[in-house]
């Protein structure tokens, strides 16, 4: 009786489990990476917290909440400020202070996109990107994770966003990279239309936006939104390596969330009917677009049984962005409890929605609070595909987080995060969306002001909204993290800011910290 019941219980628990495949012997996993722009810590129906909030009852992401249960939750993924900087941290494993590309680079060679500030000089940053090539003016020279992949047998796809390098360099056209295959990515950073009935083009004055989106001919005056056209050439470019049973990287890189934001047909009428007004409508639909996209792919997994031998890496590039009227309502809310939104070194601006899946490896529905940042995909993902000392130009700040992925429970508070944009991002103002850095180091958290040269300190465990600054009450601590933030700046040799009225540099972290009374 106790082996039947035992068969039957082991029946009923087979048809709760997803049908994954399975892995033969040696062979290389397949990595995809799912990449979102501009997508906030809470705009997703998974709560990244200890609890759901009040954001998270807001979208409908029936595919994330999949992959969550079947994978790892981060609850402390981080990214940088802006696009760009997590872009090259990315296929570089380099931190943006070190790799110099600390803001959004132009579609146009040589022009800085910082605009002119009143109190602090614009530095010298790599205004034109990341280079697979040496000697690009105002680029920064890399050996690109898609090459070290396609070096060891990987057969590489990149779809929708690059936005690794301005127009004109190497570093705008992804096949430069190492991707075999390109599809709608070069030095653009968000479309001009999301919508197929409008060639995913905006004409000014007669002529094509600088923000069109190329190489998705065969869809336009469709009614496909960018998100599937995207997706659909995606898995389409797949059944090549598929067909020929080699191990795959596909760099799947949303243009959504980004503005404009163009409405999807096929969503907006339930948020419009729950309340939110029609810019938010749309952002919600722009999400829920995304997520069926996610959909799309765990599908032809599992029609492939592919799943088995695939990873999964999903991430956000910068925090929710939280200006208006870009958004609805009030600016700065969009994220709450995190503070601010993209621009910022606070919470809002950097914190990640961040997802990993990998049948056999990772243990399904687990939750690590370990603090991790995007330069650590690099050595992560060359990790994952056994590439054992890969001859790189660069040297690599991240860690590999494969440790992590078999043991979510694993902690090192003593890792030092570094977010450095010494950029103004855009005209208005915002809480430190303009020339801040921060350090993070356990559970605490070190913002740097450079135009009021100020130190604000945080206990990120007690106050994941920044709201009570604790410098003045800790001056110890204060003290120990400007000393190890300055030095981690100095090594790297980052480029510091400048007063315009005196010409005098803005001072190190630790020369403030050292003038604070005790």
């Amino acid at each position: 009786m106790k082996r039947i019941l035992s068969m039957l219980l082991g029946f009923g628990l087979a048809l709760t489990l997803p049908v994954f495949g399975q892995k033969k012997k040696g062979e290389k996993p397949n990595i995809i990476v799912f990449l979102v722009d501009d997508m906030g810590w809470q705009d997703t129906s998974v709560p990244f917290w200890d609890k759901a909030t009040d954001f998270n009852k807001r979208y409908r992401t029936p595919n994330m909440e999949r992959l969550a249960r079947e994978g790892l939750k981060f609850t402390n993924a981080y990214a940088m400020p802006v696009c760009t900087p997590s872009r090259v941290s990315l296929i570089t494993g380099v931190n943006a202070a070190h790799h110099r590309v600390t803001h959004w680079t132009s579609p146009d060679k040589n022009k800085n996109t910082d605009y002119a500030d009143s109190t602090l000089q614009s530095v010298d940053w790599n205004i034109n990107g990341f280079s697979p090539v040496a000697g690009v003016e105002h680029t920064f020279h890399a050996t690109p994770l898609p090459e070290v992949l396609k070096q060891n047998g990987y057969y590489t796809i990149h779809s929708g966003k690059a936005h690794f390098g301005s127009a004109g360099t190497p570093g705008s056209d992804p096949r430069n990279a190492g991707f075999e295959v390109n599809i709608a990515g070069s030095s653009i950073g968000h479309p001009a239309s999301y919508a197929g009935e409008e060639n995913y083009d905006s004409p000014v004055n007669g002529k094509p936006n600088r923000n069109a989106v190329p190489g998705l001919e065969g869809y336009h005056g469709t009614h496909v939104f960018l998100t599937d056209a995207i997706t659909t050439e995606a898995l389409k470019a797949l059944e090549k390596p598929v067909s020929e049973k080699k191990p795959f990287f596909l760099y799947l890189a949303h243009y959504a969330v980004h503005i404009p934001l163009t409405a999807d047909k096929r969503y907006i009428d339930h948020y419009l009917k729950a309340g939110l007004d029609t810019t938010e409508a749309k952002y919600a639909a722009l999400v829920e677009g995304m997520d069926k996209s996610l959909g799309d792919v765990l599908q032809y997994l599992d029609d492939k049984k592919l799943a088995g031998n695939t990873i999964i890496l999903f991430m956000s590039d910068n925090g929710g962005l939280s200006t208006t009227p870009a958004r609805g309502g009030k600016a700065w809310t969009h994220n709450l409890p995190l503070k601010a939104g993209k621009g910022s070194v606070y919470e809002g601006g950097i914190r990640e929605p961040m997802l990993v899946r990998w049948p056999g490896v990772v243990k399904p529905n687990t939750v690590t609070d370990q603090y991790v940042i995007i330069e650590d995909f690099f050595p992560t993902i060359l990790d994952i595909a056994g590439v054992k000392n890969p001859k790189l130009v660069q040297s690599v700040d991240g860690q590999s987080l494969l440790p992590l992925l078999r043991n979510p429970a694993a902690k090192n508070n003593d890792r030092e995060l570094v977010w450095h944009h010494p950029n103004r991002w855009i005209a208005s103002e915002g809480p430190n969306i303009h020339y801040s850095s921060a350090f993070r180091k356990g559970d605490w958290k070190l913002i740097y002001d450079y135009r009021k040269s100020k130190l604000e300190l945080y206990n990120l465990k007690n106050d994941i909204g920044e709201q009570t600054d604790l410098a003045a009450s800790n001056p110890q601590k204060v003290k120990e993290l400007a000393m190890l933030f300055t030095k981690q700046l100095k090594q790297w040799n980052v480029q510091w800011p400048v007063f315009k009225a005196t010409g005098k540099q803005v001072p190190w972290p630790d020369e403030i910290a050292l003038k604070r009374p005790h």
